[in-house]
């Protein structure tokens, strides 16, 4: 079977790059195509065949940022040579999907969401970026015309796969199609390390934490993700918290950090797993899509306090493997902690959880998917 990969960009190794570099596991001889690429951040699809477009790859190697390059990704895409391919997976959040396939291939697409910037987190993103003045409304106006081309694409997609539950329900509200839910995947590293076999039980109403105790958050410094909620609540409770990421906000967060609060910058990949294995349980203030993290930790033996909105939903059992708050307030994770500290945790259950979404299961899905879809739709080729 003849494949094709499609995917929007590909500066960095973030989570939707986890994704693919598991869609490269299974058919490694398949050509990855995307607007821009920045080989020496991909892991370990750094020697893949990866496909650019030339003249958006001159100017990411000139500017060094492709979100100013976002206004010509969609014609890029469209002008991509996808031709003689069975089968065209495209592992989509922002522009991927809108590649025009050969009318002989079947076009999947791995929906990390439809694109929020575009259609529900325009103000958010706005901020996130510093866009102001003259520009802000020269952005707004562009916005508006990807949205039209977004929803006219969702008609060369064949079959959507989401990525959670809640993309499920984007995906019905934004283009009016229905889809299968496939979560992404743990890599099997974070079922590797060790750990004790529970969390003790706390005495209720005190906040003193043994010396070598700490909470972990992980992630992109960007204001949408709540860093700061989680900073107000370790400087109201003393709680030791250790924050792993980059990203602009985050001179912003320094600034609000009291004492108990550790920003440890970028972490290797090799170094993630025992920085969740040693913590006392993650914390996850955002509202995401999918919610990988929350499954890296689970994975490690960890608990999560989380926001019960969005993806974290589908795979954390509230009371069972971690802690679901109603509201994103620092009063309703205060009353989170308290609940958490109440509990013994068997790390065992919570590992056990995550074995659902294990590389090899997600791997196994997929394949599986795309076998059904070229049933469904007769390959148009090649049967």
């Amino acid at each position: 079977m003849r494949l094709a990969i499609v995917a929007d960009w590909l500066p960095t190794y973030g989570g939707a790059e986890h994704v693919l570099a598991a869609l490269h596991g299974i058919w490694p001889d398949a050509p990855i195509h995307t607007t821009i690429a920045r080989r020496s951040a991909l892991g370990p699809m750094e020697h893949a065949n990866l496909r650019t477009d030339p003249l958006l790859q001159t100017m990411f190697r000139i500017l060094g940022r492709h979100q100013i390059l976002l206004p010509w990704m969609p014609r890029a895409l469209e002008r991509m040579e996808i031709e003689g391919y069975d089968v065209v997976l495209s592992s989509s959040h922002a522009v991927g999907k809108g590649v025009i396939p050969s009318p002989r291939s079947v076009h999947l697409c791995y929906c990390h969401t439809p694109m929020r910037y575009a259609w529900e987190m325009e103000e958010e993103y706005l901020a996130d970026f510093h866009i102001r003045g003259p520009l802000r409304w020269l952005v707004r106006r562009e916005l508006k015309k990807l949205r039209r081309w977004d929803l006219s694409t969702a008609k060369r997609v064949d079959h959507f796969i989401a990525n959670s539950t809640e993309t499920q329900q984007r995906i019905q509200r934004t283009y009016g199609r229905s889809s299968v839910v496939i979560h992404p995947p743990v890599d099997d590293r974070f079922f590797e390390t060790n750990f004790s076999p529970s969390l003790p039980v706390r005495q209720a109403g005190t906040f003193h934490f043994p010396p070598s105790t700490y909470f972990l958050a992980l992630g992109r410094l960007v204001p949408y993700k709540r860093f700061d909620l989680l900073i107000d609540l370790a400087n109201r409770l003393g709680l030791p918290l250790k924050i792993a990421g980059t990203g602009s906000d985050l001179k912003r967060l320094q600034r609000l950090a009291g004492p108990t609060v550790e920003f440890l910058g970028f972490v290797q990949e090799s170094d993630v797993p025992k920085l969740y294995a040693r913590s006392e349980c993650l914390l996850f203030p955002q509202m995401e899509d999918a919610g990988i993290v929350s499954l890296e930790a689970q994975a490690s033996g960890v608990p999560v306090l989380a926001y019960g909105k969005g993806g974290v939903c589908d795979v954390v059992s509230d009371g069972e493997t971690g802690i679901l708050v109603k509201e994103q307030t620092v009063e309703s994770f205060i009353a989170g902690i308290e609940r958490f500290r109440k509990k013994s945790w068997d790390r065992s259950i919570i590992r056990k959880n995550a074995e659902r979404f294990r590389l090899s299961v997600f791997q196994e899905k997929m394949k599986a998917e795309v076998e059904k879809a070229v049933e469904k739709f007769g390959t148009k080729s090649m049967l």
